[in-house]
């Protein structure tokens, strides 16, 4: 299960973004993180994921693309020798119809996310797990295991096979 904080609203909970974040802060988030995405420095990407509110440990490593939330970076944390693949996303938070979810997104140490995931908010992904590429992850992946699919699905040994 997912740990999400939820703030009722009404309507469409987008058109009141910015009374959720200050637009300035919105912006700022927005320009360093897109320059982290396209940055060919894994210690740069870092730094400016850092500058954001992101809790980035040293060693973590985000492939080209991979995009943490702007809106809620300080809900991201990301592990010691942890791997980003490209062009996932890591959300801390959802706005929805009447309500906006938020929460923490904790990517253990040396877990590994291949390419294209998106993780919700209020998901932990355990130290060494690993997460196959073009994943929706939706609930918690316990450590050292391999989870995949759209939802995310435990794979590899003692899960059943189709």
């Amino acid at each position: 299960m997912r740990r999400v904080i939820i703030h009722k609203c009404e309507g469409n909970s987008l058109h009141h973004w910015h009374n959720v974040k200050n637009p300035l802060r919105v912006c700022i988030n927005f320009l360093l993180i897109y320059a982290a995405r396209y940055s060919p420095s894994l210690s740069l990407k870092r730094f400016l994921l850092r500058l954001s509110g992101a809790k980035v440990a040293g060693g973590a490593a985000f492939g080209l693309g991979a995009t943490v939330d702007i809106f809620f970076p300080e809900n991201i944390s990301v592990g010691q020798d942890a791997i980003i693949g490209y062009n996932t996303v890591l959300l801390g938070h959802e706005f929805l119809q009447g309500e906006y979810r938020t929460g923490k997104v904790e990517i253990g140490a040396r877990a590994m996310l291949g390419a294209n995931c998106t993780v919700l908010p209020g998901v932990k992904v355990g130290k060494g797990a690993t997460v196959s590429a073009m994943s929706l992850v939706n609930c918690d992946i316990p450590a050292g295991q391999a989870w995949g699919g759209i939802p995310v699905k435990r794979i590899g040994a003692g899960s059943k096979k189709r």
